[in-house]
């Protein structure tokens, strides 16, 4: 059942990416003052919401894990952050890019740049936190303090922009603001239908790497049965 939920989920990511594609690159024209290269931003401005989303439903498993001791809230939980810190780091990445095109720099130690690296270093650490304990329950026990911990740094990183005087552009969209944009509607709209896929990509990232982590944990399992 979970082999072909990944199935349907790939099939339906691979076409909405390729008509948000064709929409991203034919249809919609070149922004007035950036031109060609503003086309990053509709998988520059995903990336990083479906990053910090992952982050926080992360954050709430971690948060029921140390509530109940159940440890598939862990593995979900390790799962999700691994995908999130992917997709922040794509943010990373296409920020750098957009910026040595703009700014005429690869980067800048601007608030937000700034947050968010620490934010992929903070929960790249809980990665390799993960890989160094053996032992389940203190394994799931440091990981969702670290967690919780990371997420305050994401609360920084979203808000950065409104705390701090930044060289990066204001929100997309903004609680302050209604939740409208100051973007072209039909803008709007491709960026909304490639954060839809984006979330389907994450979602089938996670099912693959919550079946790996479940099956990692049955063989730790028969390995200290077998060892005692």
């Amino acid at each position: 059942m979970r082999e072909k939920l990944v199935v349907a989920l790939a099939l339906a990511a691979a076409v909405l990416l390729a008509f948000n594609l064709y929409n991203i690159f034919v249809m919609l024209p070149d922004e007035a003052s950036q031109g060609y290269i503003y086309r990053i931003i509709f998988f520059h401005v995903p990336a990083a919401w479906v990053g910090m989303l992952g982050f926080f439903v992360a954050m709430t498993l971690s948060v029921l894990y140390l509530a109940g001791g159940d440890l598939k809230y862990d593995s979900l939980a390790a799962s999700i952050v691994e995908v999130a810190v992917v997709f922040s780091t794509v943010n990373l990445v296409t920020g750098s890019i957009w910026a040595r095109v703009i700014w005429g720099i690869w980067w800048t130690w601007d608030y937000r740049l700034t947050s968010q690296l620490v934010c992929v270093l903070i929960f790249s650490g809980y990665l390799m936190l993960r890989r160094a304990i053996d032992e389940p329950t203190q394994r799931a026990r440091l990981s969702a303090a670290l967690t919780v911990f990371g997420c305050v740094n994401v609360v920084i990183v979203w808000k950065s922009i409104e705390w701090f005087r930044n060289n990066h552009p204001g929100p997309v969209l903004s609680f302050r603001t209604g939740g409208k944009s100051g973007m072209d509607p039909a803008m709007l709209h491709a960026l909304l239908w490639n954060f839809l896929a984006l979330m389907i990509v994450a979602a089938a990232l996670t099912l693959i790497r919550t079946r790996q982590e479940s099956t990692a944990r049955e063989i730790d399992s028969l390995r200290r049965a077998a060892h005692v």
